[in-house]
């Protein structure tokens, strides 16, 4: 447990002789192990990425929103994200611990802000874990017609029964190999890794070997200018890439059991970025070039997509070789999206901000891990998807509710890193020769803030094209979300006073596990 997560002293210019000795400054003790590398804390951001996962989801999504225009959108995310992944590199270099947005914005704002943070990102995660476990619904049917259980994939109904169906088998799964040691889940996710930079890079080489068109046809088939008629299909596929693009701050998130965290954790947030905004993005322009009609109505449905334009390009069998492999980092990044939850589960329960917090915080002996939130986590993904077993829109309100959570937790971590900027961090904080913005630090920082403040409104923009016509479908990520920021900051002051009580040696709710 945490002896108080508030004794650093920033300007403490002793010798770290080891990890070990690092964390103790922040008043932790090591009870994670700490085995990931340097390539394995890239992975775990990239897996979390996953383009395969990301752009055979919601390709039909954003094409269906936006037509050719989904392919302007891709960059103009990542782009903005990419200036909010170089703020939070910088935390990671100051701050190696676990929990990533929660640690960073207790430690630049306050406790009770932290607390605000970690429960919106924990509720994107726990969300984001049920959208990736949706995307199955996607692949497997059209691998095999046997994966179609229920229904058929003709029914919307039926599909939005199927997918949870699988979702929940996924979520089990992954909920099992969370339960093992870090070193085992880390093979795993690394050799997912692997398999998915291969199988992007095969699939984009094949798509463009067999393009019918140009990359200029494809720009020429986009609106050109700034009206209302070319800006709102931009604006509404950029959804699809807003998916995508968030989740790249998981290396922070496995701080502590990452070797040399302060090198390694902000180096991988930023290539787990880039690799995947720069490998999805020709990916994505060699599907419109292979694609037989960019005029056709199935990209931009749920059973056609990203998916119908493989397998009509690369026939059947090699098609879904293909769609296997996708199938594999489906399965990956969702393994990542648990394990950064339980991470976060597992440091707010330290700082005794939750409740039951120190059963959620006791790490297993054999496994390492902390178990009871593994299995918290699992439960709650699956609830997600039950509860809306028989919604046609799942899909799209389950993965843009996340996504904007996701958006508006960067929004106030980013704030809060303009405020503590404006009044002079780093200021010497923390080591030499770690990541730094330098005199770059304000306007990169100021300019996250509008992205952020953007990417929220555009994704809570209440478009029938992407909920649907019913008003509850159109205002539901609003109403979720205020429900969510409200319930945030009530819980808020009760943790602090339970924290507050915890470190006056007081008993407390958290001690009496209530």
């Amino acid at each position: 447990m945490a002896c108080d997560g508030l004794r650093y002293n920033p300007r403490d210019r002793m010798a770290i002789r080891d990890d070990s000795e690092d964390l103790a400054r922040f008043g932790y003790r090591q009870e994670l192990t700490r085995t990931l590398g340097s390539f394995s804390s890239f992975a775990a951001g990239f897996s979390y990425l996953s383009i395969l996962t990301g752009l055979f989801q919601m390709f039909y999504l954003g094409f269906g929103a936006g037509g050719p225009a989904f392919v302007w959108s891709w960059p103009l995310v990542l782009g903005g994200q990419f200036l909010v992944a170089l703020g939070f590199a910088e935390l990671a270099a100051h701050y190696p611990l676990s929990g990533g947005a929660y640690q960073w914005s207790k430690l630049t704002g306050s406790p009770r802000t932290g607390f605000v943070v970690g429960w919106i990102y924990l509720a994107c995660l726990v969300v984001t874990l049920g959208a990736v476990a949706l995307a199955l619904q996607g692949l497997l049917p059209q691998i095999a017609p046997a994966f179609q259980v229920i229904g058929s994939l003709s029914d919307p109904t039926a599909g939005a029964v199927n997918a949870v169906l699988l979702g929940c088998a996924l979520i089990t799964l992954t909920t099992a190999f969370n339960a093992v040691r870090v070193t085992v889940l880390a093979r795993v996710n690394n050799v997912g890794v692997v398999a998915e930079l291969l199988g992007a890079l095969l699939l984009t080489a094949l798509l463009w070997a067999f393009a019918v068109r140009t990359p200029a046809d494809v720009f020429a088939a986009i609106p050109h200018g700034l009206s209302r008629g070319a800006l709102t299909p931009l604006l509404a596929s950029a959804l699809a890439a807003s998916y995508v693009f968030y989740g790249f701050d998981t290396a922070g998130s496995l701080a502590e059991e990452t070797k040399s965290p302060r090198r390694n954790a902000p180096r991988a947030i930023l290539q787990a970025l880039a690799a995947a905004g720069l490998l999805g993005y020709v990916l994505l322009l060699g599907a419109m070039m292979a694609a037989p009609d960019l005029t056709s109505g199935r990209l931009g449905q749920i059973n056609g997509g990203l998916p119908s334009i493989v397998t009509s390009t690369l026939g059947g069998t090699v098609g879904r070789a293909l769609l296997v492999n996708v199938t594999f980092a489906i399965v990956v990044c969702a393994l990542a999206v648990h394990a950064s939850a339980v991470r976060l589960v597992y440091a707010m329960a330290r700082d005794g901000l939750l409740p039951y917090s120190p059963i959620l915080a006791s790490v297993s002996p054999v496994s390492k891990t902390p178990l009871v939130p593994v299995f918290i986590v699992g439960l709650a993904a699956t609830l997600i998807l039950v509860a809306n077993i028989n919604l046609p829109k799942l899909v799209e309100l389950v993965s843009m509710i996340a996504a904007l959570w996701a958006n508006l937790a960067y929004l106030i971590v980013t704030a809060l890193l303009v405020r503590r900027r404006l009044q002079g961090w780093p200021g010497g904080e923390g080591e030499t020769g770690y990541f730094s913005l330098g005199r770059w630090g304000l306007p990169v920082n100021l300019a996250a803030l509008g992205w952020s403040a953007f990417m929220v409104v555009n994704i809570g923009w209440p478009r029938s094209a992407i909920y649907g016509e019913a008003w509850q479908h159109r205002f539901a990520p609003l109403m979720l979300t205020t429900i969510l920021v409200a319930t945030a900051v009530v819980a808020a002051a009760f943790a602090y006073r339970r924290r507050v009580a915890l470190i006056a040696g007081a008993p407390s709710s958290a001690e009496a596990g209530l």
